[in-house]
């Protein structure tokens, strides 16, 4: 199996890391072997047809590296298999570069707080990179985070969306509890 990513420029040396000590790192835990391209920003991917899952692991890790995450929180995706990335695309929600700009503020909100609650309750990790809005989560986790996110771009004041957090991670932890008892 082969597959070739475009990588961003800028996020090229994190996917290579310090001496190639990410390259090295990625292509051990996933059975692969890349080759990169910094110039083009090409990543080739290879592995052999019994590493199936392992090559598309590999995919959305490079992916999530180019999304911003950091290479650590990105490997996650490798050591747990029931981790998800979704990414958001905001280009086509924003009419022009300065909506762009009000939308990713809304989501990060002031200091970052607002990408930090969000984070905080539902336990997803996020990444507001380019045009992009990244996440990694469990199914459930990301699910309530892209609503939180859904609502915000669509101007919901930020103190709804967490009300509306809260709701769920009530509702979560009451299912928890009705679970074992």
């Amino acid at each position: 199996m082969m597959q070739e990513i475009k990588v961003s420029g800028n996020r090229i040396g994190a996917l290579i890391g310090k001496g190639g000590s990410t390259k090295r790192d990625l292509e051990t835990k996933s059975q692969t072997i890349l080759t990169i391209d910094s110039k083009e920003g090409l990543v080739k991917i290879e592995a052999s047809d019994e590493n199936a899952v392992s090559f598309l692991r590999t995919i959305e890790t490079i992916n999530a590296i180019n999304r911003g995450f950091s290479p650590e929180r990105a490997f996650e995706l490798l050591e747990d298999e029931d981790l998800l990335l979704d990414i958001i695309d905001l280009s086509g929600m924003a009419e022009g570069a300065h909506h762009l700009d009000r939308l990713r503020g809304r989501i990060i909100g002031k200091d970052g707080r607002a990408r930090e609650q969000i984070e905080d309750m539902t336990d997803v990790e996020i990444s507001i990179y380019g045009k992009t809005v990244a996440l990694i989560g469990y199914p459930e986790q990301l699910k309530v985070a892209r609503a939180a996110i859904d609502m915000l771009i669509e101007g919901v004041p930020h103190e709804n969306v967490f009300a509306f957090l809260d709701k769920k991670k009530k509702e979560a932890k009451q299912n928890l509890i009705s679970y074992y008892y």
